[in-house]
């Protein structure tokens, strides 16, 4: 597994400037919560790691490849959970989980494996050949996570992924989600569910107006707040919002 690296980046809209010189790294088998208001610059940082935005300053690296300069090599080294689900109206849950598999050369055998475990642990065995047009927010998002957790990459990016889950299936995607990092994968998460962030998650990273106001364990941030049994939620409100 490798090691995801953004490196004194900058980047923006239409030669508007959003992020400043930003810097952080998630290493192999844990997962770092990427934690800011609405507006701070989170969604710029996803967009320019996963090379829709490009960087005005810097470099992104996995391992030792640079995304911009090598960006097929690196395509399978990460998985994206997107807020929103992104799907094809016109292809079954079965037929996204096939395309998802075949796009990244999985083994028919490990496939069929992974495919069934997914189904029965989202319970979404009944669904297999039905379209994306019959399902619920929360049925969509749940397919979206099938398709991220068939393959094995390095690195997943997941955005808000607790919107829309019940708490069914976001104890199931916790689940795995951590079965991930134990097998050594890097996880960013982006997610204003400080509570659930502060159960899962090794490392922070605090984000407001296009800078890292700070990172580290949640041990480190009571330090630097001073809030010797501070919980996430009053430890962010005190170092970010009072800014």
């Amino acid at each position: 597994m490798n090691t995801l690296e953004v490196k004194a980046i900058s980047a923006g809209y239409d030669k508007h400037i959003i992020l400043h010189e930003v810097s952080f790294k998630v290493e192999p088998g844990e997962i770092v919560g990427l934690i800011g208001p609405n507006g701070a610059g989170k969604t710029t940082i996803i967009k320019s790691i996963l090379g829709i935005i490009p960087l005005t300053h810097g470099e992104i690296t996995i391992g030792a490849v640079n995304i911009k300069l090598s960006p097929q090599q690196v395509k399978g080294e990460m998985a994206y959970i997107p807020e929103n689900p992104l799907l094809y109206d016109e292809l079954t849950l079965l037929e996204h989980l096939e395309f998802t598999a075949m796009s990244h050369g999985m083994d028919k055998k490990i496939f069929e494996n992974r495919k069934n475990y997914l189904l029965k642990l989202f319970h979404l065995e009944d669904k297999l050949h039905h379209f994306p047009n019959s399902f619920s927010k929360g049925m969509r998002q749940k397919v979206m996570i099938m398709c991220a957790f068939l393959y094995d990459p390095s690195i997943y990016i997941v955005d808000e992924p607790f919107v829309g889950l019940d708490p069914k299936a976001t104890r199931s995607f916790t689940t795995f989600l951590l079965q991930k990092k134990e097998a050594g994968a890097g996880i960013l998460m982006c997610t204003h569910v400080l509570d659930a962030a502060e159960k899962i998650c090794d490392r922070f990273i605090f984000f407001n107006q296009g800078k890292v106001v700070t990172t580290g364990t949640l041990r480190d941030l009571r330090k630097e707040s001073n809030l010797e049994d501070g919980s996430l939620n009053d430890i962010y409100d005190k170092l970010v919002e009072e800014e």
